[in-house]
């Protein structure tokens, strides 16, 4: 009986070691989190409270006015802002996307190791550099001003965010997924398009979104490349307008106004990134693939 009530003092002894622990471990977790969305909290409160009051429809629309006059608005900069992160993706995406896979799937040797390297020594590059480096291959050889150029700048980097999630979202996928294919009688290629990627479709889109809203913020390279505009769209080979630009520029004048406008901007531009995150991930849950399903019927 004494060495049975031992046992029982022990076993309560290491319960309750084990959940003041868990608590100690779950209150740091915690506290980390707040320390992470204080900051986070605090851009966005002060964005929306100083910018707020500059949006408007003639605001979202409109061309910008005259210096310092504060009317106008950054409609060409929106423009160019969807138009440059469309193109970014449709360059950027793919080849990340393939790069990762080539890593995951046939990177067991020394090439996949140095492209493995390279790759994230490319992603820590500075953004002027790419900027710089559009510039001289796109601008220079051409002779003008293109959102070509900035979308390929931004690409490039875009491509090794992409192409980094990707290698490690395939790899958690479970290597029983691969041997069921094989077993089917699946060539490699099939398993890992149909398959593997399928099965790795959450982590792929968190890497394509966040690679979005790294892009969807850079200045440097858009300098150099598409250099700003106050009219809209009006083709390939004129300079375009983007809302980090015009924040940029705005953030450079003096006037009140021009530093509300500037405020506004900043407030859009979030807007934007953060309707593209809800638009994608709403679009591939499984209420908007059962919509975007229906959709596909009705018009056949």
């Amino acid at each position: 009986m004494n060495r049975r009530a031992e046992y029982r003092a022990l076993f309560r002894q290491n319960v309750r070691g084990r959940i003041i622990r868990d608590r100690i471990v779950r209150g740091v977790v915690f506290a980390c989190v707040v320390v992470a969305i204080i900051p986070l909290g605090s851009i966005l409160v002060e964005v929306f409270r100083n910018g707020i009051a500059a949006i408007s429809y003639e605001f979202l629309t409109a061309t910008p006015g005259a210096i310092g006059s504060g009317d106008g608005g950054v409609g060409p900069a929106i423009q160019g802002t969807l138009m440059v992160i469309g193109l970014s993706s449709l360059m950027g995406v793919p080849a990340g996307v393939m790069s990762g896979v080539f890593l995951s799937e046939y990177g067991q040797n020394r090439i996949a190791g140095a492209i493995r390297f390279f790759n994230d020594v490319f992603m820590e590059f500075p953004s002027i550099v790419l900027g710089i480096f559009a510039f001289l291959v796109i601008v220079l050889v051409l002779g003008y001003f293109t959102i070509w150029a900035g979308a390929f700048a931004l690409s490039l980097i875009m491509f090794p965010i992409v192409a980094r999630t990707t290698e490690e979202s395939l790899k958690l996928v479970p290597q029983t997924y691969r041997e069921a294919g094989t077993a089917l009688g699946l060539k490699k290629w099939v398993v890992t398009m149909r398959i593997v990627l399928s099965a790795a479709k959450g982590g792929l889109v968190t890497g394509i979104l966040l690679s979005v809203s790294r892009i969807g913020g850079e200045t440097a390279p858009l300098i150099m490349t598409i250099l700003g505009s106050s009219q809209f769209f009006a083709g390939l080979d004129a300079p375009m307008d983007a809302l980090p630009l015009r924040i940029w520029r705005l953030s450079l004048l003096p006037y009140d106004s021009a530093q509300l406008q500037g405020w506004g901007a900043a407030l859009v531009l979030i807007f934007i990134i953060l309707g593209i995150n809800l638009a994608v991930r709403y679009a591939l849950s499984g209420r908007g693939q059962v919509k975007w399903g229906l959709a596909g019927r009705l018009a056949r």
